[in-house]
């Protein structure tokens, strides 16, 4: 039971210090993360990215689920069934029809996306048709143009059409501003301070004065308010053929109170449609969805709310700040899960924000900070690294050559202290055997103390030789055939005036073995070390007990004592190097706490085992099996 020095204090201090120091580079890092998350979620938004912010909205609008639209809306095209039931476009004479048709029904308002100017007929036919267009309560036409504060009615009629109002409310697209992608997004609730048509829609619809700044999510752009059309997909309202509602294929009262939009849908001039947020095809949507569309934003007051940009700026700080930690402070593979959690959480607020609250929030640059963060911060990571590794690389070829001198000291002290030690005992042993000289009892005890101190000595010398050897990976096993039992027997005869003293007995219980293929001087030092160390800490008239016999293919050695036994929460420690248990340090018995460290890698070395049983004051029982057939 040799175990090590007290060091615990020691150990105790230095891990303190290093808790010390890895708090305080923790406490660095977190500094230098915030600083940097700073700095970084502000530089980001300097960049503008809103053709990658454009693409997940629309990505955004595409998987979130559709509402059902307004049921004020009605929409009528001349399509291609049209075409073929007329067997040309719609004159003035059949658009007549058509409206005489709508005008029993009282719409709230008829608007025709179709430019009247481009209908062929007399002059004659445009005359009735705008006094047939004025019957109505609300008759427009929706121009793409708009008229400047001051020139209103610039965009009116100046022919016989001139009677029929005639409002603004283009498409808007993002061509040459914003994403760039010709997908139209937005639509114009003013110009400088004029209210555009669908605006005065809705405040019909919903008879109701509307304010332009009562409408959600609406900014200032260049001269105009403007908002985000809350899109609804393609053929989502009802949707009638002009000539259903010129053969009169409708029940009465459908579009009592309704808003008709009337356009075109022949798929052959690109400005009767528009690109979505659902599809980058030129007829995505037809010009009549899209007005539609902008209607029902309005009535139902549900544009995509952007964000603030302070709150997105908040966003990417704190990625980034999650980020770059992630990438200064963990190890890889822990860092990319966290990235991949932080990203995926990120990216499932964004969705929920946007569905069902209808908040906008900017991904394009919190994304940004993670890339930067990331390849950015990677490459610094790595050259922290290589320094670090640098350093434990000098370090350790340091360590190593003071380990190397500290070995070639200890070996070189040991055997130098062998030396006068032989002496000492070999004259000590000629004093104690000389029978002509005359020795007083104090002298003989004397002598006996030199003896008995200089056995302790070269114990311990040769276990610091053999730890010497072990730490420079020097010990090579001699491989012989052997008795264990001839060994057992010679260890226990060594020790027998040490047990006469203490009148403790040795009990033999060796079963006939064959030899094995050991190393007997290695072997020898174990069952020294181990049948000692039961002599030592048993108590005076009390019964080591030595075992042998062969069990399933190995040959086991029991040495069993009846000592001061050791705690159950140390079992797991005595076979550490400059180990002592405390039962150990409180007796008076030294030790240098390298014998069972040494038994352990003894027995190791002949691909055996060693372990050891005590419950604490009741004695121990140590137990070591080797292999029948030998190390290899």
């Amino acid at each position: 039971m040799d175990s090590k020095y007290d060091i615990s204090i020691f150990n105790k201090n230095l891990q303190y210090k290093n808790l010390k120091i890895k708090n305080k580079n923790k406490v660095k890092t977190l500094y230098i993360t915030f600083f940097l998350s700073i700095l970084l979620s502000f530089a980001v938004h300097y960049f503008k990215l809103d053709y990658i912010e454009s693409y997940l909205y629309d990505l955004r609008v595409d998987l979130k689920p559709t509402s059902n639209p307004s049921q004020f809306i009605e929409t009528v095209f001349i399509d291609s069934t049209t075409i073929e039931e007329l067997k040309t476009k719609p004159t003035f004479a059949q658009h007549i029809q058509l409206l005489n048709k709508l005008l029993p029904e009282e719409p709230l308002a008829v608007v025709y996306v179709l430019n009247p100017k481009e209908i062929d007929g007399t002059s004659k036919e445009k005359i009735e048709f705008v006094n047939t267009a004025i019957k109505f309560k609300n008759f427009f036409h929706v121009s793409k143009s708009m008229s400047l504060k001051g020139e209103e009615g610039s965009i009116d009629f100046t022919d016989e059409l001139k009677p029929i109002k005639v409002v603004g409310g283009p498409l808007t697209s993002d061509s040459t501003l914003l994403a760039k992608d010709g997908v139209t997004r937005r639509m114009i609730l003013t110009y400088q301070d004029q209210i555009l048509l669908h605006l005065q829609l809705a405040s019909l619809a919903l008879n109701k004065d509307i304010t332009p700044q009562s409408i959600k999510g609406s900014f200032d752009f260049f001269d105009t308010l403007q908002t985000y059309i809350d899109f609804h997909p393609s053929k989502s309202y009802p949707r009638w053929s002009f000539s259903q509602i010129y053969d009169q294929k409708f029940q009465p009262n459908r579009f009592k109170n309704k808003i008709i939009f009337i356009g075109v849908d022949l798929g052959t001039n690109p400005k009767d449609y528009i690109m979505t947020p659902y599809s980058r095809e030129i007829n995505a949507m037809t010009a009549v969805e899209a007005h539609a569309n902008m209607l029902d934003t309005l009535i139902k007051n549900s544009s995509p709310i952007q964000i603030p940009n302070f709150v997105n700026i908040l966003f990417s700080f704190i990625i980034s700040l999650i980020t770059i930690y992630v990438v200064l402070a963990m190890s890889p593979i822990k860092g990319l899960f966290i990235l991949g959690i932080n990203f995926g959480i990120f990216t499932i607020l964004s969705f929920i924000l946007f569905y069902p609250f209808n908040y906008w929030v900017d991904m394009a640059h919190p994304l940004l900070t993670i890339f930067i963060s990331y390849y950015f911060f990677i490459p610094y990571r790595l050259i922290i690294e290589n320094r670090r590794s640098w350093e434990l690389y000098e370090k350790n070829k340091l360590l190593t050559q003071v380990e190397e001198l500290k070995n070639n000291f200890i070996s070189m002290m040991s055997h130098d202290l062998k030396t006068p030690l032989a002496r000492i005992q070999g004259m000590a042993e000629v004093i104690s055997r000389d029978k002509k000289s005359v020795l007083t009892d104090d002298q003989q005890d004397a002598v006996k103390t030199i003896q008995q101190s200089s056995d302790e000595l070269l114990n311990f010398i040769s276990s610091i030789l053999n730890f010497s050897r072990i730490e420079s990976h020097g010990v090579k096993l001699n491989i012989k055939s052997k008795d264990i039992n001839a060994l057992i027997e010679e260890v226990l005869k060594k020790y027998e005036f040490l047990t006469y003293q203490k009148k403790i007995k040795f009990k033999k219980n060796l079963e006939p073995l064959f030899s094995i293929r050991i190393d007997p001087e290695l072997i020898r030092q174990v069952l020294s070390n181990l049948i000692e160390n039961a002599v030592k800490y048993s108590p005076e008239n009390s019964e080591v007990t030595i075992s042998s016999e062969e069990l399933e293919g190995s040959v086991v050695v029991k040495v069993a004592d009846q000592g001061i036994g050791i705690p159950e929460e140390e079992l797991s420690s005595i076979f550490m190097k400059f180990y002592r248990s405390k039962n150990a340090k409180s007796s008076q018995i030294k030790g240098s706490g390298l014998g069972l460290y040494l038994a352990k890698y003894f027995i190791e070395l002949h691909k055996g085992t060693i372990d050891v049983e005590s419950t604490g004051q009741t004695g121990t029982v140590f137990r070591v099996i080797l292999p029948l057939d030998g190390a290899s």
